[in-house]
């Protein structure tokens, strides 16, 4: 996997469920946090774009959980893209730092809605551009 964007982020105790390991839920908040990192190292502002009426919405996602993380645990969010049609699909896996043991691996299929109808954002396709093969 050729990753192009990677973020490290620290496990807070709120996140744990009660057997001591991250709530599954809160891998989508990290990798949903990492995308809109990856944004704005691109100059772009997920709530700015918003309120031009430019939305990428989740349209599919598939999760793998392989190993999971714990308290305190340090962890390193890392994404990869492609553009399928009009749809962007992101690759995106977490890592344990200390040993990058391999904990969630996910793709995300997202896709722009312009004022509530399904388009083509000129912003998105610019800044992603140098990133698609």
């Amino acid at each position: 996997m050729e990753y192009i964007f990677e973020t490290r982020m620290l496990v807070r105790d709120y996140e744990c469920d009660i057997q001591g390991i991250v709530n599954n839920a809160n891998y989508l908040h990290y990798i949903e946090h990492t995308r809109h990192l990856f944004l704005r190292s691109l100059g772009l502002s997920f709530a700015g774009l918003h309120e031009r009426g430019i939305d990428a919405v989740v349209a599919r996602m598939e999760l793998q959980y392989k190993t999971p993380l714990k308290c305190e645990d340090e962890f390193i969010s890392r994404l990869a893209l492609r553009k399928e049609g009009v749809k962007y699909v992101f690759s995106q896996d977490i890592f344990r730092a200390g040993d990058e043991k391999l904990c969630f691996k996910s793709k995300v299929e997202l896709v722009c809605l312009i004022d509530g109808k399904l388009g083509v954002s000129e912003e998105y396709e610019n800044v992603f551009k140098p990133y698609i093969k």
